[in-house]
């Protein structure tokens, strides 16, 4: 019988100041790895369209070294800045281009599916989701900043979403994957 070897998500909190980047390596398991996190940026004072090749040239040279299998990129969501969900969506569209230029697939997830997925909970707060990150990456610090710990929680996300007919049995899942787990098992039916 071959391994299946993990599945590398490349995830995307997309930003036009800060674009926050996570890399993880997920076994059929579900157990997971930290590859890479970080946050591309681009110069508040620049002109638009160099604020997005800046992000497009950082997504790119992140896709190139690490080789992942999968983008997920976090869904651009309503909010009361118009100012910050244009720059938002197009960061957003700037991360599904590049995947689409490196012939990778790519999905979104809202923020809600995100938090569910990696905390169990659709509306914890910022700093449950960094710690459930830590935890489940088995990191010894929060990751931060807070873009590029929500870029780890898309990738989860995304890894767990993904992969849950090939799920182990319960006892070897963080309770955050199992309810996920079981969430996905009863929308099955």
């Amino acid at each position: 019988m071959t391994r299946r070897p993990p599945l590398r998500v490349l995830g995307i909190d997309p930003g036009l100041t800060r674009c926050g980047v996570g890399i993880v390596d997920v076994a059929p398991d579900r157990s997971a790895t930290l590859v890479y996190v970080g946050v591309v940026r681009s110069d508040a004072g620049a002109r638009i369209e160099e604020r997005l090749a800046a992000i497009a040239s950082g997504l790119r040279a992140l896709i190139d070294e690490h080789r992942p299998t999968v983008v997920a990129v976090e869904r651009v969501f309503a909010q009361h800045n118009r100012q910050t969900v244009m720059g938002t969506a197009q960061a957003s569209g700037i991360a599904l281009l590049v995947a689409g230029e490196r012939g990778l697939p790519a999905a979104t997830h809202t923020p809600t599916e995100v938090k569910a997925a990696v905390t169990g909970y659709g509306s914890a707060d910022k700093l449950q989701v960094q710690a459930m990150v830590a935890r489940i990456l088995r990191l010894d610090e929060l990751p931060k900043p807070a873009d590029a710990a929500d870029a780890l929680a898309i990738a989860l996300c995304h890894a767990w979403r993904g992969g849950a007919a090939a799920a182990p049995a319960s006892g070897t899942l963080t309770p955050a994957q199992r309810a996920w787990a079981d969430a996905e098992r009863l929308a099955r039916r």
